[in-house]
């Protein structure tokens, strides 16, 4: 698992309109807010991509970028965006190398079965390329919120 003051791993995966996105496109730029979720229109991503969303221009505001990741594809990121309007950035890390990379792909255990999954979690990585916040395994009611709290104090 990844700490803070560490370089963040550098990325290049195809966002929700398949155009390749990489973490060098915001250095010196704009700090990113990197978060990791399950699955696309399920309880719990929705109520974070949407709080996000409603964030969104205040994220704007701190030069900051939100980009959430799964392993859905490009077509399904679409569907979510749509249908809830999402103001987010969403990268389809498909063959997950990216989840990985930040140590987000983990085992779990759900009914007595073990699984792999995402384990929700957010990074924030300034300017620079540092991770400056590390949050593995929260909790999506007011995580936005927190995440824009920590934002404005970089």
């Amino acid at each position: 698992m990844l700490e803070q003051h560490q370089q963040a791993p550098q990325f290049s995966v195809k966002n929700q309109f398949n155009e390749t996105v990489n973490l060098s496109n915001y250095l010196g730029k704009k700090n990113v807010v990197l978060y990791f979720y399950p699955k696309d229109d399920t309880p719990g991503c929705t109520i974070e991509a949407n709080q996000f969303t409603q964030l969104a221009e205040e994220f704007a505001k701190a030069d900051t970028v939100v980009i959430g990741v799964s392993k859905d594809t490009c077509a399904s990121h679409t569907d979510f965006i749509n249908k809830y309007g999402l103001k987010v950035d969403l990268l389809a890390d498909e063959d997950g190398k990216l989840c990985e990379s930040y140590g987000v792909w983990q085992e779990r255990e759900k009914n007595g079965v073990k699984s792999m999954a995402i384990l929700r979690s957010t990074f924030i990585i300034n300017k620079q390329g540092e991770l400056v916040d590390v949050a593995y395994g929260v909790t999506p009611e007011g995580h936005a919120q927190e995440v824009l709290e920590k934002v404005k104090n970089l």
